[in-house]
């Protein structure tokens, strides 16, 4: 039987979150612990424990004892449903609604749990098939998935490298006033810069067409992804 989203958010109201929030773990990190869990949706290292058992007696996640969690193909299914409300309402807030894209994230998850499938595929095709969220994550299963994950930190980025920003990473969406630096900063996915400098806590970028130089703190740029840009050759080169 296909598992049901919405009568599991019934017995279980945060299921979404922390089935998203496995996903995610392991597709970024290979891995999901109890203590990055727990630092993820905020609660308590026992929060997680009790949760971790509903989502078992649900049939949607097992464990090893003190080992990593993970999904079961239903729990996987599932996920999947949440992350793709989540991406389409973040777009649909974002794109149609002009909502702020540094706010966009915190509606879309008070919203995922309430539109239904059909809406979902209906707000997939009406957006034109979008293969990541407004802040650059992959859709689960898109062709630029593979590329976005193997993406590097901002934070590695050699000084004097021409690169396009990819993504915030959704671990970086959690953190304080992420977003919300980068949107003042102009730090988004397409936009492209120079590392211009890089110190202990910051690294300094120079926006590629002109524009005030911004820094970013290390510890944030840890969660940005980018790729390599091509330099544009001048047009005193002659070619």
């Amino acid at each position: 039987m296909k598992p049901d989203l919405a009568e599991v958010h019934r017995r279980f109201p945060a299921a979404a979150e922390y089935l998203s929030g496995i996903y995610i773990l392991h597709r970024d990190y290979g891995q999901a612990a109890n203590a990055r869990l727990s630092h993820w949706v905020g609660v308590s290292a026992s929060a997680v424990t009790q949760a971790l058992v509903r989502l078992k007696r649900l049939g949607l996640a097992r464990q090893e004892r003190y080992g990593s969690i993970s999904l079961t193909p239903a729990g996987r299914t599932l996920a999947v449903q949440v992350l793709r409300r989540h991406y389409l309402l973040e777009h649909l807030l974002v794109r149609v609604l002009d909502y702020p894209w540094e706010k966009a994230d915190r509606e879309a998850m008070l919203l995922q749990n309430l539109i239904s499938p059909e809406l979902t595929e209906h707000l997939y095709r009406y957006l034109g098939s979008p293969q990541t969220c407004p802040h650059g994550n992959p859709m689960p299963g898109s062709p630029v998935e593979p590329g976005l994950l193997a993406a590097p930190r901002l934070s590695d980025a050699p000084v004097g490298r021409v690169l396009t920003i990819l993504r915030i990473t959704e671990e970086g969406e959690q953190v304080p006033s992420l977003l919300e630096t980068c949107h003042a900063r102009g730090v988004r996915p397409g936009a492209r810069f120079r590392v211009d400098g890089k110190d202990r806590r910051t690294i300094r970028l120079a926006p590629r067409g002109g524009g005030r130089r911004v820094g970013i703190p290390l510890a944030m740029a840890w969660h940005i992804r980018w790729a390599a840009s091509a330099r544009r050759r001048s047009p005193e080169s002659g070619s």
